[in-house]
């Protein structure tokens, strides 16, 4: 979950939320204009949620992926690798996970084997220095609840990474130019 710079009033982000926590019919859903960043390839799909991000946060810190594929210095981006991205633009955020380090469980999802073993070691190593850089990862889970109330605050947006393969159909009818991927491909665009 990512902080959304206060604008102070209205019902935009800015505006406080009602002392009792319920919110208002009229803050049942919430619009931020999010500029969509095409991933390039199968991989980059959280390198193009962060700069999703730092572009709808009006930071204008980097170009396009390339650059922040050089930054993150792999194609076998992790949650922990979009932390330290976001860590090093300066973006205010919470990074909640059930499991601190490498699951070695995705050895059995296709998109994960053949590197799994060279990506435990250093995804590793990135969640056990994260407290020393500055970046604070909590191990517990976070309620649809509560994901929702926070979105609906106006004070935050999320990164939600899903697989194709997760999404139910009528979701799929909105995805476009899907021909031209191979239908094995968790490439979502």
């Amino acid at each position: 979950l990512f902080k959304v710079p206060e604008d102070g009033g209205g019902d935009g982000p800015g505006a406080p939320l009602p002392p009792d926590g319920r919110i208002p019919l009229a803050r049942r859903s919430y619009f931020i204009d999010v500029p969509h960043v095409q991933q390039a390839f199968t991989w980059d799909c959280g390198l193009a949620c962060v700069l999703m991000v730092l572009r709808t946060l009006g930071l204008d810190c980097c170009h396009g992926i390339a650059e922040l594929e050089k930054l993150c210095r792999t194609t076998s981006v992790w949650t922990v690798d979009l932390a330290y991205l976001l860590h090093k633009f300066s973006v205010n955020f919470s990074f909640f996970t059930v499991t601190i380090g490498a699951n070695p469980q995705y050895s059995a999802e296709t998109f994960y084997r053949e590197q799994l073993q060279e990506d435990i070691d250093r995804v590793d190593e990135l969640f056990g220095k994260a407290l020393d850089a500055g970046i604070s990862i909590q191990c517990r889970s976070i309620s649809a609840y509560d994901i929702a109330f926070l979105l609906l605050s106006g004070h935050c947006i999320a990164i939600a990474l899903v697989d194709k393969s997760k999404l139910n159909s009528s979701w799929m009818n909105d995805v476009h130019d899907m021909q031209q991927f191979d239908e094995d491909s968790d490439y979502m665009g």
